[in-house]
């Protein structure tokens, strides 16, 4: 039987050092990015969420020992649909408020989570308000926050077990 050869130690080593060096680039690169997107975040004390919920009521506080996820999205935001499913199931486990950034007035946000079979609960912020205290600039964006205080920050796309993982942070990290 043949075996291709192998090639030198020597090569071996420049070839891991290589990948090494790519690695640690592309982690740089990522971390750069990640940063950039989330400059202009609130972070530390949670600003208030004011303001009546769609389904009645009115938020609960941000603070206590319990995590909430807070999650800012439109309903003209295709990357926003895409990460509905995620919010609808952690809402099942864990306290969630999610905040309706410019899709409309109460009717139509109220409409579109009709339609998808969406009952996490809503604050409309027609005007932006909610969101321009929270730096919120675009949407997706989504902060965990506990004791009254920003944990995590994300915006974009962030994937349910992502979530989930930020949680569970918040929940046993002091």
């Amino acid at each position: 039987m043949n075996h291709p050869p192998k090639p030198p130690p020597r090569r071996r080593r420049g070839r891991v050092l290589r990948w090494s060096a790519e690695i640690v680039l592309l982690l740089a690169v990522y971390l750069g990015v990640h940063a950039w997107l989330s400059r202009d975040l609130a972070l530390g004390p949670a600003p208030p969420l004011a303001g009546p919920l769609l389904g009645g009521g009115s938020p609960a506080p941000l603070i206590g020992d319990t995590p909430v996820l807070v999650h800012f999205w439109a309903t003209w935001c295709p990357v926003c649909r895409l990460e509905q499913d995620s919010i609808e199931s952690i809402a099942g486990d864990h306290p969630v408020i999610t905040v309706a950034l410019q899709s409309g007035n109460a009717a139509e946000v109220a409409a579109h989570l009709h339609a998808r079979d969406l009952r996490v609960p809503v604050l409309n912020d027609p005007d932006g308000l909610i969101a321009g205290a929270w730096g919120v600039r675009a949407v997706p964006a989504t902060f965990v926050v506990r004791d009254g205080v920003i944990r995590y920050r994300e915006r974009g796309f962030t994937t349910e077990a992502g979530l989930r993982l930020r949680l569970w942070l918040a929940r046993v990290m002091d």
